[in-house]
């Protein structure tokens, strides 16, 4: 497990990078293609999913920074502006890049006066293929994600091979329950963490594929916000129910904890489950409020181009 895509000279390309660009380009293709069948502004709607990227980007990596802020602390002034816009160091949230992306669409359906839900619920699967390919990305990085030491038998032992992922966890935390350098031994002049964790990075994985596929469904619905409202809702459960549950991240409060070769590996509750408790009670009111309004029939109006190569016509 490389976390290197393509090196040309000390120029670098990160499997992350390229998997996440990918599972977007897929989900991009698939939303514009149901955005021209419902009549929806084509156009338009490809910009807003030109600035939903930059800006989710930078929501992404702004909302890691600020919850990872001990990783950069430390590094003195003007480096840390260098360490904090690179992306390519790794190092994003999912909920910020969620955020990012929510505020341009709000932006545009206001400026332009559209149905904000019409265009929410189109951009699901883009995000869902995007956490696939974020989480493929983390499992080729390695450090990313990386879950707690259990003696459940899905524990996973890494290889021996996966260097990137030895290396990040034999180096000392000082947070003592998430220092994994415990479990380090030396195997042929390096280090292994020779413990198995949840292999919270396919969990991660897993969640995605099954959040396309219940797109797939949702998106069948005549009721605007209803794909946009059962995404949040599910993301929310499943990342906060299950991933969450066995990943390696400090707990907001320390209520339970159980790590080790003897242990389930379970904590609760990290930042990501606190959040997640509020969101999962707003999603579930507004999708009644939605289970109670009419079905409201795709746009009609569907601009194509003149035969005789004119203006624009509308049938």
């Amino acid at each position: 497990m490389n976390p290197v895509f393509l090196q040309i000279g000390t120029f670098t390309i990160a499997w992350y990078g390229v998997l996440i660009t990918l599972g977007i380009v897929i989900g991009a293709w698939l939303g514009t293609r149901m955005a021209r069948q419902r009549g929806l502004n084509v156009n338009l709607f490809s910009d807003m999913i030109l600035w939903m990227i930059i800006w989710g980007l930078v929501g992404a990596r702004l909302v890691f920074v600020l919850t990872s802020w001990g990783q950069f602390a430390d590094i003195p002034f003007p480096r840390v502006i260098l360490d904090i816009i690179n992306l390519r160091a790794g190092g994003i949230s999912i909920h910020g890049g969620l955020i990012g992306g929510i505020l341009v669409l709000i932006y545009y359906t206001r400026r332009y006066k559209l149905n904000f839900y019409q265009y929410a619920d189109l951009c699901v699967p883009g995000v869902a293929f995007g956490i696939i390919g974020g989480r493929l990305g983390n499992i080729m990085n390695g450090t990313d994600t990386v879950g707690r030491v259990t003696n459940w038998a899905v524990g996973y032992r890494w290889p021996d091979s996966a260097r990137a992922f030895h290396n990040g966890m034999c180096q000392p935390n000082p947070n003592p329950n998430m220092d994994l350098s415990k479990y380090c031994q030396d195997i042929g002049g390096q280090m292994v963490m020779t413990a198995p964790v949840h292999f919270t990075q396919l969990y991660g994985v897993i969640i995605g594929i099954i959040l396309a596929v219940a797109s797939y469904y949702w998106l069948r619905s005549h009721k605007p916000g209803w794909t946009f409202w059962q995404f949040w809702l599910w993301y929310s459960i499943l990342r906060a129910g299950w991933e969450e549950t066995f990943r390696l991240n400090p707990l907001t409060f320390n209520s339970y904890l159980s790590q080790g070769l003897d242990k389930a590996g379970i904590g609760l509750f990290t930042d990501t489950q606190v959040i997640s408790i509020p969101l999962i009670i707003v999603c579930i009111v507004m999708l009644i409020r939605l289970r109670k309004q009419p079905d409201s029939p795709f746009p009609a109006e569907v601009k194509v181009d003149s035969p005789t190569g004119g203006q624009p016509q509308t049938r």
